[in-house]
């Protein structure tokens, strides 16, 4: 559904150019939820301002829907631009304007009449939970229903895909939950493709089918989120599991293991110490539902000669899990 090859942008500053794309490429399929995460200055907004062309890139080309965007201007990219929606970090929405006048205002620039603005408003605000403050003016709003007005004004031209440029960063928790969850039924019932930039990471762990992970212009690694949390080399995987640092050596061996679905219900822990006669210290250990799943990974410290560590590992990788050797004793 997008498909960026070979992307990049360059700007002017003052101290020299600015590389804020570099050879970008990634593809999101139809119905997936793919979100982008790195730290402030990675080249986050500036990729996802190039979907829609709010950014034209320097090189590369933006295909949406089997339309490479890169080759049109005018009347052509505008018409290109209704199917694509976009939600802001900071709402951008008309003071002047009602809740529902905001929601009819990218149907008032399609061409749809007064009587087509209200229905179609009308279907949004229900699908977003907004009917009841319909008639509300923004400043009487909490973050959240701003946030749900941003979304139902990004929906009401139908848009195959969903943009969305750190749309939970100005909101609490709970609201930022609330705002997940929606997209969530979004993406399920109308079908849409979400797109979505991030620096949270626990914002990918609730929402997202594939990720990448931006540094300096470049994406560093992407994959299916199923995928990525078994890579033993992945700093994403990292993210997701913190474990905090090493201790300083002392003679053990460090493991660690990913656990996914049932496998993490299994009390792998005790039987490793009695099967293989190790003594094995619990060093950290974080778990998240993902995809439904109990999904984590696990710090063992193991006190052994080379043969039981070595058994003990090739047990667990024999159980299906993913084991990583942090440290080998010393």
């Amino acid at each position: 559904m997008i498909t960026l090859e070979q992307v990049s942008k360059t700007f002017a500053a003052r101290s020299g150019p600015v590389r804020a794309l570099d050879d970008v490429s990634l593809h999101v399929e139809p119905g997936e939820i793919y979100g982008v995460i790195g730290r402030s200055g990675a080249g986050k907004s500036t990729l996802i301002r190039t979907v829609n062309m709010l950014e034209r890139p320097d090189s590369g080309t933006v295909t949406v829907g089997g339309r490479e965007l890169t080759g049109l201007d005018g009347a052509d990219l505008r018409r290109a631009r209704q199917r694509i929606g976009m939600i802001f970090q900071q709402f951008n929405l008309l003071e002047s304007r009602t809740v529902r006048g905001n929601v009819e205002l990218a149907l008032e620039i399609a061409g749809l009449d007064r009587a087509a603005r209200r229905a179609r408003s009308g279907e949004i605000l229900e699908l977003v939970g907004l009917t009841d403050r319909a008639g509300a003016r923004v400043f009487e709003l909490s973050g959240g229903q701003k946030q749900r007005v941003g979304i139902a004004r990004a929906l009401a031209a139908d848009p195959q895909v969903l943009l969305s440029d750190e749309a939970t960063s100005a909101l609490d928790p709970e609201t930022t939950a609330s705002i997940l969850e929606l997209l969530r039924d979004l993406n399920k019932e109308l079908g849409l493709t979400i797109l979505l930039i991030t620096h949270e990471m626990d914002v990918v762990k609730a929402l997202c089918d594939s990720a990448a992970l931006m540094r300096e212009g470049r994406i560093i690694e992407q994959g299916r989120l199923d995928d990525i949390v078994v890579r033993t080399d992945s700093q994403m995987s990292r993210d997701l599991f913190p474990l905090g640092e090493l201790p300083e050596p002392r003679g053990t061996t460090i493991i660690e293991i990913t656990f996914v679905g049932l496998a993490s219900e299994e009390p792998v822990i005790s039987r490793l110490a009695r099967t293989h006669e190790l003594d094995v210290s619990l060093l950290g250990a974080a778990i998240e539902t993902i995809h439904g799943k109990q999904t984590g990974r696990t710090r063992l410290e193991l006190s052994g000669d080379a043969v039981q560590v070595d058994a003990a590992v090739a047990d667990l990788q024999g159980q299906g899990l993913t084991v990583d050797r942090v440290r080998d004793a010393r």
